[in-house]
């Protein structure tokens, strides 16, 4: 969990922008319960700003649970050094873990991880199942705030199939990274859609910049 700002370094410009970000989402939009977060089109540090979100929920007393609804490069269980094969697919295919999902507690408070699972052969049609509406539904009934880690958007339908089942969405754009091009084919693909993209994080912003480095 080195790379968790939020959690090895809270006072630092970075960490109080996770929490500004927090802050801005939780009374912005009141009815906000779920919510995707990705990239555009490569991976651009995403699934380490939305773990880093994610903390910043649940240091302010929101029951969390992060999902790792990446099928395809999961990558939350390396960050959080868990170790488990069951997770979101295997809820997909076994009914009886509908009662009792594979949560799993993370090292902070309030923050619970739903790993991936298995990886399946099409990680869409586990995605546009009917049986995710259910899913996402037990988690919001045990949870303050669900956030789901998707692929980039122009990488696969993934995020797209999540994002009109959710609340709200957010793209993660890395700073001398993300090709402009590549946003705005990302937000096109959103709004053919029609997923409720809220805004965007900035990562790697130079430090005089800090401050950009939030929703937009």
């Amino acid at each position: 969990m080195t790379n968790l700002i939020t959690l090895t370094k809270p006072q630092s410009a970075e960490a109080e922008a996770y929490r500004t970000l927090r802050t801005t989402l939780m009374f912005t939009y009141q009815a906000l319960h779920t919510l995707v977060m990705t990239a555009c089109a490569n991976a651009d540090d995403k699934s380490i700003a939305i773990a880093n979100l994610a903390v910043t929920f649940a240091q302010a007393g929101q029951k969390t649970i992060l999902v790792d609804a990446d099928l395809r490069r999961p990558t939350q269980q390396s960050i959080w050094n868990i170790d488990s094969k069951t997770g979101l697919s295997t809820m997909i295919t076994d009914s009886a873990l509908m009662a009792n999902p594979p949560l799993i507690q993370t090292s902070v408070e309030n923050l619970s991880l739903l790993p991936s699972g298995d990886l399946p052969s099409v990680p869409a049609d586990v995605l546009s199942h009917q049986r995710m509406n259910e899913i996402i539904g037990v988690l919001k009934a045990r949870a303050d705030y669900v956030i789901f880690d998707a692929p980039p958007v122009l990488a696969a339908s993934d995020a797209l199939l999540l994002g009109v089942k959710t609340d709200g969405f957010l793209l993660v754009i890395r700073a001398g990274s993300t090709r402009r091009d590549h946003v705005i084919q990302a937000k096109e693909a959103l709004d053919r859609v029609k997923v409720n993209l809220l805004g965007t994080i900035l990562t790697n912003a130079p430090r005089e910049r800090n401050k950009q480095y939030g929703h937009t």
